[in-house]
């Protein structure tokens, strides 16, 4: 089977949308707003769309990986916003070295887990 692929887009949900909304536009995504209940949410060639839904089973369970460049730099910036003092539920733990490359965490005020990292070689 070929594939053609252009883009590979999850959905993730918010227990409060505007507030979600808001926390991943302060980190930088462009929003593009598609219906009252319904953003897609950019970054370069990277997007997810975010709805104003939330089941805790499924959301307690969204994991994303955001592959970047340099993981020091992201968690320096990430540390700079001071997400947590002004989202409550959002947090960010530091980078850790593993085996195949270097991740920071970073949960959005929902509960979604985002690992950021870079891949070694």
């Amino acid at each position: 089977m070929e594939h053609k692929a252009k883009s590979l887009r999850p959905f993730i949900g918010s227990k409060d949308f505007e507030t979600s909304r808001r926390f991943y536009r302060d980190l930088g995504f462009e929003e593009v707003v598609l219906a009252h209940n319904l953003s897609v949410f950019k970054t370069g060639n990277q997007a997810f769309y975010l709805q104003d839904y939330y089941a805790k089973d499924w959301v307690d369970n969204t994991m994303l990986f955001l592959e970047v460049d340099d993981v020091d730099r992201y968690w320096k910036e990430l540390l700079a916003l001071d997400l947590p003092a002004k989202y409550p539920g959002a947090r960010v733990s530091p980078p850790r070295v593993e085996a195949w490359g270097k991740e920071c965490f970073l949960h959005d005020p929902a509960g979604i887990l985002w690992h950021i990292g870079e891949f070694f070689g």
